[in-house]
């Protein structure tokens, strides 16, 4: 070999070698300077295990043994060094150690520089592999820990979602999860249209840029997800976003601890069970809760609608969807006949009229509470049902 006298040479140097070029990288790379991250002894090895692999083989026909190379991308993924920064301190070491071999050279009268030219050349095609092999340990490394860290991510929001996580570890996983120990929190519950399908991936972004914390699980047929709402305007903001996602979406009650969250995922389902129509939306538990019941217990909701208001239904559909229509407005507009007549166009009078028509199929007066309450379910009821809106179209 043209250079195994030079080779040598620095082959018996290797420790001192290995501690200048760890002293030059720590200098030098900004990532490096941290002791606790990367203890020195450790850093002044791997730059001795990479200079002898690289002199081991300089010179040498056939493959060369990248396992040092590899083995110093897979310790940086693992400590979380970017990998611009170890590559950087990789082509300080190698740089260092061409100067080395230059100098060496130079006392050296059998070493000519043409041979250093033609030498030159074959040393920095194996720093070119050996980076590649850095690099790509480096990758699969980071794949490997991603992989993992989404692995345990997904069993604490498991864990949270099913209250099977012990109390004195939850501000643990808060932790891990990245969401404060104490909330209010709400839990979303957004309907997926094929299996594996996110509704909410578009969200993640938005929420990270409006600084709201937060942690999604992806199931069959729902993403549901815990979301971090320290305040009303970062709840109004969170629920802004959620709009703009274009999916069914449903969000419990705020809560404030995380052992409340089993519950509060119950709540959220029943809000998206309870958001009208086909078409995306937003719908809050808070918002309607008695519909959120209705929507709790299908069963019982069909035979509240039989008991109440089965004689309504049986009319002729024209009159059947005056009836429904005058009585969802005369609901929102909180029980007065004047305010509903407006948004229906139509006199006071005729809203009157057909309040008692309602009344009289019903078996009950509008002017009991326990009446109104029974009719008002009922109400939703058909209303979830869809024949109220199929019906009043006609």
């Amino acid at each position: 070999m043209k250079l195994s006298g030079v080779v040598s040479a620095l082959q018996a140097r290797l420790p001192e070698l290995g501690e200048r070029m760890a002293e030059r990288i720590r200098s030098d790379v900004d990532a490096y300077q941290d002791e606790a991250l990367i203890p020195f002894d450790s850093l002044r090895r791997s730059c001795a295990a990479n200079a002898e692999l690289l002199l081991n083989q300089l010179g040498r026909a056939g493959g060369q043994d990248p396992s040092p190379a590899r083995e110093t991308g897979r310790l940086r993924a693992e400590q979380g060094v970017p990998l611009a920064d170890t590559l950087h301190a990789y082509r300080i070491g190698f740089e260092l150690l061409w100067t080395d071999i230059l100098a060496e050279a130079r006392n050296r009268p059998e070493v000519t520089d043409a041979q250093l030219v033609s030498q030159s050349a074959e040393i920095w095609a194996l720093f070119g592999r050996y980076a590649e092999a850095v690099a790509a340990a480096y990758r699969e490394t980071t794949a490997e820990l991603t992989s993992r860290r989404q692995a345990r991510r997904s069993a604490l929001v498991e864990a949270l979602f099913t209250g099977v996580i012990a109390d004195r570890t939850l501000w643990e996983a808060a932790r891990e999860l990245g969401l404060p120990d104490r909330g209010p929190y709400v839990v979303v519950a957004a309907a997926a249209d094929a299996p594996g399908e996110e509704p909410l991936a578009s969200t993640d972004a938005v929420l990270r840029q409006a600084q709201i914390h937060f942690a999604w699980r992806l199931l069959p047929d729902q993403q549901i997800g815990l979301a971090a709402v320290p305040t009303v305007p970062v709840e109004s903001t969170c629920l802004s976003i959620l709009r703009s996602a274009g999916a069914r979406v449903g969000v419990s009650p705020r809560f404030h601890s995380l052992r409340d969250t089993p519950r509060a995922l119950r709540f959220a389902r029943l809000a998206l069970a309870g958001l009208p129509g086909t078409g995306p939306g937003v719908a809050r538990f808070d918002d309607n809760p008695l519909a959120m019941v209705v929507a709790a217990a299908p069963a019982e909701a069909a035979q509240l609608v039989e008991m109440v208001l089965q004689p309504l239904l049986d009319l002729p559909a024209p009159e059947r969807s005056r009836l429904l229509e005058t009585l969802e407005h005369w609901y929102a507009a909180a029980g007065s006949a004047t305010d509903a007549a407006q948004s229906l166009f139509v006199h006071p009078n005729t809203v009157r009229y057909r309040l008692r028509r309602v009344e009289e199929l019903a078996g009950r007066s509008l002017s009991d509470p326990r009446a109104v309450a029974d009719i008002g379910a009922a109400l939703l009821a058909v209303r979830r049902t869809g024949a109220s809106s199929s019906d009043i179209s006609q």
